[in-house]
């Protein structure tokens, strides 16, 4: 068995990603073997082998790139950061369906039954964390405040919602992808009305929410058991919409709102996790959402909190302490 010095780290990200970067460069200054890969470049410099049924071991295995190479029963840890699954564009529809399934449940599969490294996350809680009734239902078991929301694609019950609370916002249940007439589109949280609620709303479900009467916002970046929240100040209903109008500072949580965080990813299987939060004028710590594999890197910038640090140093260890 190769020494912990020796063991890689695998980091599956796309081809241009400034947050991976910052992690990598982290890694490198402590000498840690990195394998970067995206799924998307297999059969152009990404290669995968794998055997079962071999003993003793369970499977043995390995990964090349055009520049490095990773027995898979060594690796240490996995950083999966949004990475890109190959579309075949090339092939024919069929054949391009057919080869992206193969790649999904081939190379995906092979990766998802790694149990040996730590996960940073594994994609399959980061797919069960994404669904946002999911994680409203599981706040509310650990005692965090939720805003009163509505999920539906009924007209009535959507109507009745929107009349019965002072102020009420429209939020996409995810972030996908979106265009029209060749122009890309992003769904940012808009207050809503009943009179603007008509029966398009019955085709898919949507989700509605009391809007909080806040005076900041909050990001809350959890990286194994280290905690950095900061506190987001902007006139935006969506600070999203405006980076450049916002300012920032670095805050300590009450403590029993930070034990609900760490337990809300014990409960999903998550090494890390962005927290959305909103705080009310009575001083109330409202969750609104998390992203399991969310964005931090210009957070690190503005205020100089180590976040790629603590990221590699768990990467590094392969295990939360």
């Amino acid at each position: 068995m190769p020494t912990t010095e020796e063991r890689p780290v695998l980091v599956a990200t796309e081809a241009d990603d400034l947050t991976a970067d910052m992690v990598i460069t982290e890694l490198n200054r402590r000498s840690v073997p990195v394998v970067r890969f995206n799924p998307a470049d297999i059969g152009d410099g990404l290669t995968v082998s794998v055997q079962y049924g071999i003993r003793p071991a369970n499977a043995a295995g390995r990964m090349l790139t055009p520049s490095r190479a990773a027995h898979l029963d060594d690796v240490r840890a996995v950083y999966w950061r949004r990475p890109i699954w190959p579309a075949f564009p090339h092939l024919s529809s069929d054949d391009a369906r057919f080869a992206a399934a193969q790649t999904r449940y081939g190379l995906g599969g092979v990766l998802y039954a790694l149990d040996g490294p730590l996960w940073v996350n594994h994609p399959l809680r980061n797919a069960e964390a994404d669904y946002k009734p999911h994680q409203l239902a599981r706040a509310q078991r650990l005692g965090l405040a939720v805003p009163a929301t509505l999920i539906t694609n009924d007209l009535d019950d959507a109507r009745a919602f929107v009349a019965v609370h002072p102020a009420v916002i429209h939020k996409t249940l995810r972030a996908t992808s979106y265009h029209r007439d060749g122009v890309p589109l992003v769904s940012w949280a808009e207050q809503v009305t009943a009179d603007e609620i008509d029966a398009r709303i019955q085709v898919v479900p949507h989700l509605f929410q009391v809007r909080i009467d806040k005076t900041c916002d909050i990001r809350v970046l959890i990286v194994g058991r280290r905690v950095f929240a900061v506190r987001i100040e902007s006139d935006l209903l969506d600070w999203r919409r405006d980076y450049s109008a916002l300012t920032y500072s670095v805050i300590t949580l009450p403590a029993a709102l930070e034990a609900a965080l760490l337990a809300f990813l014990d409960a999903f299987g998550l090494a890390s996790g962005s927290f959305d939060l909103a705080v009310d004028r009575a001083g109330t710590y409202w969750l609104l959402e998390l992203n399991p594999n969310g964005q931090w890197g210009w957070l690190e910038e503005h205020t100089g909190l180590p976040m790629a640090a603590s990221f590699a140093d768990l990467l590094t260890q392969g295990e939360i302490h």
